[in-house]
């Protein structure tokens, strides 16, 4: 599947497996919240805390999924995921004080009022509530190091069926994620294709190579050289493609032997 592939398609996979992860975390601490009674709710039935959690929590889930695409453009979760947790709960408690607030007073208030003076009581259970999803979300997202071997007389990586025909053959180099997309590089050129990474990683069983970064897989045969740059590896690939390492992967591209 190439770049010629419609708008639908991409609005399609927008909804991507964190968004769904972070909506499930969300619901299952509102389902928590609510049994527990937090913040002085056990004055009131179990049906009316999860009427009232289960929204909450879902506005705010969908809500943090679009400040994390936020965050996400100027601090690499791999090598820094304390300073994302930290980020995420600022950028996200802000308007979500308002929006709680709001909807508790809708929920509480007989005559459906709220009061001003009650905002700065949510601050501390909002900024609570959130760091702790926060923090939950940066680690359950953090991709574990991915490495593959090489297979003698074993069945070919079935990622190979998805290169498209023109570079069908060629010797792959790397992979590198582009939003939606993977932009195959190999040594008859590059290409793109409708993919995650993540998805990818399971085809590409078979081929000897590692994931270096968030948005590279690189072919170990492929790698010329190293350099760094600001505390951080960059791999110099055969055709002079360059590939960055974080630090999530560095330690273990290391004892690899790759540099």
């Amino acid at each position: 599947m190439s770049v010629s592939e419609t708008r639908a398609d991409v609005v399609r996979i927008a909804v991507d497996r964190r968004l769904l992860r972070g909506i499930a975390v969300a619901l299952a601490g509102g389902v928590l919240l609510a049994l527990t009674g937090a913040f002085g709710m056990h004055d009131v039935s179990l049906a009316f805390r999860l009427t009232y959690w289960l929204p909450v929590m879902l506005m705010g889930a969908l809500w943090g999924h679009l400040c994390s695409r936020l965050v996400e453009r100027y601090v690499d979760i791999d090598a820094r995921p304390w300073l994302s947790v930290a980020l995420l709960t600022l950028v996200i408690s802000g308007p979500l004080v308002v929006m709680v607030w709001a909807a508790t007073g809708w929920f509480f208030d007989d005559d459906r009022s709220v009061t001003l003076a009650r905002l700065p009581a949510f601050i501390g259970p909002v900024v609570v509530v959130t760091g702790t999803l926060s923090a939950l979300n940066v680690f359950l997202a953090r991709t574990p190091v991915q490495t593959h071997a090489a297979v003698v007389g074993g069945q070919p990586a079935r990622f190979l069926d998805r290169v498209p025909f023109r570079l069908r053959g060629a010797v792959i180099r790397a992979i590198q994620s582009e939003d939606h997309y993977l932009r195959i590089h190999t040594d008859r050129g590059s290409d793109l294709i409708l993919m995650r990474l993540s998805d990818a990683l399971a085809e590409l069983e078979g081929l000897e190579g590692a994931q270096t970064h968030r948005s590279w897989w690189v072919a170990k045969d492929a790698v010329r050289g190293v350099s760094r740059r600001d505390g951080r590896a960059t791999l110099t690939l055969e055709g002079g493609l360059e590939a960055p390492v974080s630090r999530r992967y560095a330690k273990a591209l290391r004892e690899s032997g790759w540099y």
